[in-house]
């Protein structure tokens, strides 16, 4: 019983990752979110996964709150924040990626969904490939931890799903193809880092952190470099995403004799969304969706409907981003998080209001796209005064047109101040 007590007691300093402390902090959480996973497969064990959720619970917040895998280099706080909330990037392929899969407050919510399930999930579609086995528990364990979409199982219902763009031929061509894909989002990662950064590199392009708005600006030319300095940002997230989970998929496919079917598109062009309804249920990625539909979505629906439900899904997003900047700056804000991220919802609420479902054409695209960038800089300028632009990364140093692109765009933000400065 000691060890036991030992076990999860709760850490009053940070210790850095080694080999040791993964085995002792990391492992046990991944053990009970296994063993949750494996049990709510099989009927009759809500009683022993009710019992082992707040084990897990425990386990997952020692291992957020006590382990430093920035090895004390301010460049690498961003590593903490993978730790303690990631996006998810592996996405229904059977395997364990360390940065996403040892979120630990996704572990500890996922879990959470797992014990008040009341009859076993069931797989309602499986890869079409013929080597794969009908049935087996193992597997469909493995697939349920992986799967943060639940491609495939009777819990995702009304998931969108994008059409597939490459070709699904063969495994060898559609790696390649998926490759390719990934290999350019991480150049345009890169240099795109690159040019947020090269707009101010001593604030927030440092780890010190600062805002976007520069006040020496004019209030037209000021709001315009911060939504250029937006929407590089939104290009940013989207390639990085695209780019870990493509080549992701690639081993999957490939060493881990996945079929192109388990592996299916994330993003579906979100640039050209119509309505805010399209942008955030289709077009963006849907990774943590049961997520904030489970935790915000369903209790405000049951309280106040539609509009509560929409607005609950919201607000769960806006609090998740806000613990994931918490590694960086302790002190930031959450109304930084939280007021965009409920704005989206209140969008999505005046838009069915006005247009019911119809929203489309170029009214709709300017409409969705003003509101994005909106609220997006209130978004972006909460990260960005956390410093977490600042992160180092290798993309950017790998990137061989980085130094012409600083060069552009400290050429442009002289130009902002030059016409400012005239009469």
């Amino acid at each position: 019983m000691l060890p036991l007590l030992d076990g999860l007691r709760l850490p009053t300093t940070k210790v850095l990752l080694t080999t040791e402390t993964f085995a002792s902090r990391v492992l046990p959480p991944l053990a009970c979110s296994f063993a949750t996973a494996f049990l709510v497969l099989l009927p009759r064990t809500q009683p022993v996964r009710i019992a082992l959720w707040p084990i897990t619970a425990i386990l997952a917040f020692r291992a957020a709150t006590s382990l430093d895998m920035s090895m004390e280099q301010p460049d690498l706080t961003f590593l903490n924040m993978q730790l303690q909330v990631s996006s998810c990037i592996r996405i229904n392929c059977h395997t364990v990626q360390l940065i996403s899969q040892i979120s630990m407050f996704l572990i500890a919510a996922r879990t959470l969904e797992w014990t008040v399930q009341t009859k076993p999930f069931v797989r309602t579609a499986r890869p079409s490939s013929t080597d794969v086995p009908k049935q087996n528990l193992v597997l469909d364990t493995i697939d349920l931890i992986c799967t943060a979409r639940g491609c495939g199982w009777d819990w995702s219902q009304g998931l969108y799903i994008p059409p597939e763009t490459h070709p699904t031929s063969s495994r060898l061509a559609f790696a390649t193809s998926v490759l390719v894909s990934g290999l350019k989002h991480l150049f345009l990662c890169g240099a795109i880092h690159s040019a947020v950064r090269s707009f101010s590199p001593d604030t927030f392009g440092s780890v010190d952190g600062g805002t976007i708005f520069d006040d020496s600006l004019p209030p037209h030319l000021r709001y315009l470099r911060s939504s250029i300095i937006t929407t590089l940002c939104a290009f940013t997230i989207y390639s990085l995403l695209q780019a870990g989970y493509e080549i992701t998929v690639v081993i999957c496919v490939l060493i881990l004799r996945q079929h192109p079917d388990q592996c299916p598109p994330s993003f579906d062009s979100p640039w050209r969304a119509t309505s805010l309804r399209e942008f955030w249920s289709r077009r963006w990625h849907q990774w943590l969706r049961r997520v904030f539909i489970f935790f915000g979505g369903n209790p405000l629906y049951l309280l106040f409907g539609r509009v509560g439900g929409v607005m609950g899904a919201f607000l769960v997003s806006g609090f998740i981003h806000h613990l994931q900047v918490l590694p960086f700056d302790p002190s930031s804000e959450m109304w930084r998080m939280m007021l965009p991220f409920g704005m989206m919802g209140i969008g999505m609420v005046i838009e069915r209001a006005v247009s019911g479902n119809k929203t489309g054409g170029w009214i709709g695209w300017t409409w969705t796209m003003c509101w994005l960038v909106l609220w997006g800089n209130v978004m972006v300028d909460g990260w960005a005064r956390t410093g977490l632009f600042g992160s180092s990364s290798a993309l950017d140093s790998a990137t061989p047109v980085r130094q012409p692109i600083e060069r552009l765009v400290r050429t442009f933000d002289e130009y902002l101040h030059a016409i400012s400065r005239k009469p």
